[in-house]
C-alpha cells in the first residue's frame, strides 16, 4: 500500500511515518516546504498513485487564530477541500485528522460521532469547516477526531509539565477541563488500522479511553518524572485569560470505531505508563 503523509513532520505525523515504515509500506512524507495543500496541481500531482493520504496538516495555534481566522480558514478548511477532492479524481482514500474543538464542550457524557458541532473558537470553526468540505468532496473519505494528543516528536504537554515541575518545584493545573490524554503513537495505529479494516466513510473518534482533568494528567506526569505528585496543584481556567475558549469536557465516544470492529485506543491511564518513557526521555 502506498501512503503520503501531510504534515509529515508534526508529532502525529513522525510517528505515523515511523507506524508505516515499521510495516514496510511505501510512504510519501510531505510538509509545508514540500506541499501546498491549498495548491490544486500540486495536490493533483501528489496524491497520483497514492491509496491513502492522511492530511496530519494543521494550523494548531488555538489563540493566535482568533486574530487570525482567515489564515487557520485557509489551512484548516480549503486544504482539506483541495486534497479530499484530489483524492475523489484519483482514487485515493482521505484521512482527515480533526479535533474536540468542534464541539461546543458543555456536555457531561461522551460525544458521540454524530452529535452536533456547534465550535466556540476560530480554530474549532475552521477545523470543523474542514470536516464538512472533506465529507463534501467524496463519500469514502474518513474524519478522525482526537484530542489532548502528546508524543515524543515536539512540544506536549508532559514533557512541558516535567520540565516546569522540575525547575520550579511547585505547579498549578486547571482541574475543570477534562479530556482523553492520547498518545500519537497510539493515534497513528488506530489510522492504520482503520484503513486495514476497510471502514466505511465517516467520522471516528480517535482518543483514548476514559478521562482526567489536566491536572490529573499533570500528576500522573511528573510522577512518572521522578516527583512527588503533591507539587502539583488545582487552578481554575479564568485564570488563565486566554484568547480563545477552551472546551471544559472534550470526552469523545467510541461507538462508531466498534461498529466496524476496531478496537478503540485503551484506557489513557494505562497507554500513558506504556508511553512515558518515551515521551519524557
Amino acid at each position: 500500500m502506498r501512503w503520503l503523509v501531510a504534515g509529515a513532520s508534526g508529532m502525529l505525523g513522525t510517528d505515523l511515518l515511523e507506524v508505516l515504515r515499521q510495516r514496510g509500506d511505501e510512504v510519501v512524507a510531505t510538509d509545508r516546504d514540500t506541499l501546498d495543500i491549498t495548491d490544486v496541481a500540486a495536490a493533483r500531482e501528489a496524491v497520483a498513485g497514492v491509496d491513502v493520504v492522511v492530511n496530519c496538516a494543521a494550523w494548531t495555534a488555538v489563540d493566535p487564530a482568533e486574530d487570525h481566522e482567515p489564515e487557520a480558514f485557509t489551512v484548516n478548511a480549503v486544504g482539506p477541500h483541495v486534497l479530499a477532492t484530489a483524492c475523489t479524481g484519483a482514487g485515493a482514500r482521505l484521512v482527515q485528522i480533526s479535533t474536540d474543538y468542534v464541539f461546543e464542550g458543555g456536555a457531561s457524557t461522551p460525544y458521540a460521532e454524530d452529535a452536533p458541532m456547534a465550535p466556540r473558537s476560530a480554530y474549532g470553526r475552521t477545523k470543523a469547516a474542514g470536516e464538512w468540505a472533506v465529507r463534501a468532496a467524496g463519500p469514502d473519505h474518513l474524519v478522525v477526531r482526537t484530542a489532548w494528543l502528546y508524543g515524543a516528536a515536539g512540544r506536549c504537554f508532559p514533557r512541558t509539565i516535567a520540565r516546569a515541575g522540575a525547575e520550579r518545584g511547585a505547579l498549578q493545573v486547571v482541574d475543570d477541563q477534562v479530556g482523553q490524554p492520547t498518545w500519537t503513537r497510539d493515534l497513528a495505529t488506530l489510522v492504520v488500522r482503520l484503513v486495514d479494516a476497510d471502514a466505511p466513510g465517516g467520522t471516528y473518534h480517535g482518543t483514548s479511553g476514559g478521562s482526567t482533568s489536566w491536572y490529573g494528567f499533570a500528576r500522573e506526569v511528573v510522577a512518572a518524572a521522578g516527583l512527588d505528585p503533591e507539587i502539583v496543584s488545582p487552578s481554575r481556567s479564568v485564570a488563565l485569560d486566554r484568547a480563545a475558549p477552551r472546551p471544559a469536557y472534550s470526552v469523545l465516544g467510541h461507538d462508531a470505531l466498534r461498529a466496524v470492529g476496531v478496537e478503540p485506543i485503551g484506557d489513557w491511564a494505562e497507554r500513558w505508563r506504556v508511553a512515558a518513557s518515551d515521551v519524557l526521555a
